[in-house]
């Protein structure tokens, strides 16, 4: 007696074995594909995104060691300030915020909010908070 008639993704009828669920590994893949595509996200896993993507931003811009860079093209492509590894405060008490070895200062010159771009020195380690 079969379990499973058809394809449990594209609904063909099956053969073969009597406990097969799927008409080829390609139709597997794909169900368990968007079974997970439909899984809400574990928190970990949007911060762990979020971080990533913030990082590759950062570094894309930031080739020069020290850079400013209007906040709107980082933001335009997905950039959150709000997610960032740690952070270091410099003499003048600045704060900037790192995303691992890229880090960001907000600053609004002209009615433009900017961020300046900084490259982790190992000056830093001494003074940095997790």
């Amino acid at each position: 007696m079969r379990l499973y008639k058809e394809c449990l993704h594209c609904g063909k009828e099956l053969e073969g074995r009597t406990d097969k669920k799927f008409c080829d590994p390609q139709c597997k893949s794909s169900f368990q594909y968007q079974k997970e595509k439909n899984r809400p996200e574990r928190f970990y896993n949007k911060v762990d995104n979020q971080l990533k993507l913030n990082r590759k931003i950062l570094k894309e811009y930031n080739k020069g060691g020290k850079v400013i860079v209007r906040a709107d093209i980082l933001l335009k492509l997905g950039f959150d300030p709000n997610f960032f590894t740690h952070y270091w405060k410099n003499q003048k008490e600045d704060v900037y915020l790192f995303v691992y070895e890229y880090g960001f200062l907000k600053r609004k010159e002209k009615d433009k909010e900017k961020y300046i771009l900084i490259i982790w020195q190992e000056y830093m380690q001494k003074d940095s908070k997790v």
